[in-house]
């Protein structure tokens, strides 16, 4: 593997709920963090077109048949991301130019239903993904869930990267199958890192001996509102605009705080973890200490009790209906 991996996590907001102009912002941040020789570009859960925040913030937002919350929701489906649709090959299309492995949060739209997805972009065209396994309670009111066929890594050259969203590194298992894969960087992808994330995050580092690039977002009620407002195209639209306006915060004060960090192998901090600051947090991550870890810890290897322990993946993809013939 490349001794030296320079990277970037991208700590802005996005244009809120308005997908092309959130690409728009990528496009300019990821060129940034190119020219500055970043190799792998790293997005917050859901950066495309924002995270859900109503779920965890607005009073009514799980009110059976709330009006509002029906409209915020067909805004959301309409501004999320279709694979192989303009927008995706726009992100395709951007990586090949900026010759990086682009890791970006999205709301993936497919069929009429809405995942919490990690699209990995590599730089010759080709991508992958993850799918959220479970959501985490509100968030079952958007996103379904994911399967094993989308519990994978990539490799970029020889390094190999994986990534988990959110409350998935609290799925042991989950861990486990991650861990068999061999990673040597790590994507944690959360809305906003903040203490018991960067917790969850160091004790992955140090369970996985490898990286790990926490990743957070700033957001704040205003942006919020001026991004929706951006995508309001009727009056059936605006009412979406009321559950935002009631959550209980000043406009201007941070929903999300950010709280990027990149985290070595021995739960250290390589970056100390960045609150309440719209930037790119850049990084070299030196992967030839990533053996020094294993002469006492290797949950794959020498430390596992195959023995003992066994753990059975199912990658097949479920579909509910197969049609033969």
């Amino acid at each position: 593997m490349d001794n030296l991996h320079k990277i970037a996590l991208v700590q802005h907001p996005p244009v809120y709920l308005n997908l092309a102009k959130s690409i728009e912002l990528a496009e300019q941040c990821i060129s940034e963090a190119s020219q500055k020789g970043a190799q792998l570009i790293v997005f917050p859960e859901t950066w495309l077109p924002g995270y859900p925040a109503w779920l965890d913030y607005a009073p009514n937002a799980g009110v059976w048949d709330h009006p509002p919350a029906k409209a915020l929701y067909r805004i959301l489906f309409r501004n999320s991301i279709e694979i192989d649709d303009i927008h995706f090959k726009k992100l395709q299309e951007i990586a090949i130019e900026n010759a990086c492995t682009l890791v970006m949060g999205a709301h993936e739209k497919a069929g009429r239903s809405l995942y919490n997805t990690i699209f990995y972009f590599l730089s010759d065209g080709t991508y992958q993904l993850h799918r959220k396994l479970m959501p985490t309670y509100t968030e079952r009111l958007i996103w379904g869930m994911g399967d094993g066929s989308t519990l994978s890594i990539i490799e970029e050259g020889s390094t190999k990267i994986g990534g988990l969203i959110c409350w998935e590194h609290w799925m042991p298992l989950a861990r486990a199958a991650m861990h068999q894969q061999g990673e040597h960087i790590h994507i944690a992808q959360w809305p906003m890192v903040k203490d018991l994330h960067q917790i969850a995050s160091r004790q992955y580092a140090f369970e996985a001996q490898c990286y790990v690039l926490a990743t957070g977002c700033t957001l704040t009620k205003k942006q919020m509102l001026e991004g929706l407002q951006s995508v309001v195209v009727s009056e059936n639209d605006s009412i979406a605009l009321q559950l935002i306006e009631q959550i209980p915060t000043s406009e201007n004060e941070l929903i999300l705080k950010g709280g990027s960090s990149v985290i070595k192998p021995d739960t250290s901090y390589l970056v100390e973890p960045v609150y309440q600051e719209n930037t790119i947090i850049y990084s070299d991550l030196d992967l030839t200490i990533l053996s020094e870890g294993n002469l006492f810890l290797d949950t794959n290897g020498h430390y596992s009790r195959p023995d003992v322990f066994q753990l059975h993946v199912d990658t097949q993809a479920k579909i509910n209906v197969r049609f033969n013939g």
